[in-house]
Formats: C-alpha cells, structure tokens, sequence
C-alpha cells in the first residue's frame, strides 16, 4: 500500500494529538491534585507488572533462536534474578545479567 505526502502528515499529526491528550489526561488534569490513597497504592506496582511482561518473551522466546529456548539466556536470566535478590540493586542485577549473556554467549555456540 503506497502512502501519499497528505496521508503520511495526517497520521503523524493524528499520532502527535494522540500522544497528546493521553498525557494530558494525567499530566494536566490530574497534575496538582492529591490522588487517593487506593490509587497511589495500585500504581506502586506498575513498574513491576510491566517489567516482566517485558522481559519474559525474550528470554522464554527470543527471536535470535527463532522462538527456540535458549540455555544461555534462561542462565543469564537466574543468574541476574539472583543477584537481584541478594543485593537488591537492579544496576547489578543488570550489570551480572548482561555479563553472563555476553561471557557465555562467546562460550556456548
């Protein structure tokens, strides 16, 4: 399907008002009041519901494997979990993730 200059300018235009007015539903309107306790309480967890949902796909069905399971990453994985856990920085859990993935990756073919 070919796209004319008009076409192109119209859905960035429709994108940027989109993009717009879904943060100023939050940004402007909400801004300056107090949000109740309830609501302040269920966003704390956003972060760590949507993480994983992240996360998961690439490590469970990475596309570099074709969707295949992948020994290195699902290691890699544990191994950033646990160093998570045991010094409950995410920095380090990042930094021992990444380098068992890249150690063992110039390792295991």
């Amino acid at each position: 399907m070919t796209y004319s200059v008009t076409d192109i300018w119209i859905i960035i235009l429709a994108l940027g008002a989109g993009t717009f007015l879904i943060r100023f539903s939050f940004l402007g309107i909400l801004g300056d009041r107090q949000l109740p306790p309830w609501l302040l309480r269920h966003l704390r967890y956003t972060a760590v519901g949507i993480l994983p949902a992240m996360v998961t796909p690439l490590i469970l069905w990475p596309q570099a494997t074709g969707g295949q399971l992948d020994p290195v990453r699902i290691i890699a994985a544990t191994l950033a979990l646990a160093m998570g856990l045991w010094t409950k920085n995410a920095i380090w859990a990042i930094v021992a993730g990444m380098a068992t993935l890249w150690g063992l990756g110039f390792i295991v073919p």
